[in-house]
């Protein structure tokens, strides 16, 4: 086991623990972690596992947005999302990094609380915390998925 693998490992693990706690880019510094290792390990199996491990986060990527999406669409108006995203934004200011988390959900049920009353405003609410999470698991599922065919990568160079 070398420094560079030791240190990879330790940005895919930082990366993975990003995706769930929304403060690091996780699918961009897994890549960003592989790709180091496939340049430092110059091999042909270095550059395989880069690309199975790329075109899986590209697929989680996609994943992550048109299901969660689709499900939404179904549920909550397009504005209720955009006036959430806008708090949540406000929110990642005014409390650094939680404040994200929990200007989202108070952005969609203040929304909905004006545009359907109260009784129907918390169905909504989880209608889009519940596309988040799956959002989330998508994109975990997809960074452990490339973790694991690099873990397989270094065992085979």
């Amino acid at each position: 086991m070398t420094w560079t693998n030791v240190l990879v490992g330790l940005a895919i693990a930082v990366g993975l623990a990003g995706i769930v706690v929304p403060v690091l880019p996780g699918i961009v510094l897994i890549a960003g972690a592989i790709l180091v290792w496939a340049i430092t390990v110059k091999t042909t199996v270095g550059w395989v596992v880069l690309g199975v491990s790329l075109a899986i986060l590209a697929i989680g990527t996609v994943l992550k947005y048109a299901i969660p999406g689709k499900q939404l669409k179904a549920t909550v108006p397009t504005r209720t999302l955009v006036i959430g995203a806008l708090v949540a934004v406000i929110g990642f200011f005014v409390i650094p990094v939680i404040g994200a988390l929990l200007g989202f959900p108070l952005g969609v049920y203040l929304a909905e609380h004006a545009r359907l009353g109260a009784a129907e405003a918390w169905p909504s609410t989880k209608a889009a915390l519940r596309a988040i999470g799956v959002s989330i698991l998508i994109e975990f599922v997809a960074g452990a998925l490339a973790a694991g065919v690099w873990l397989a990568g270094v065992f085979a160079v």
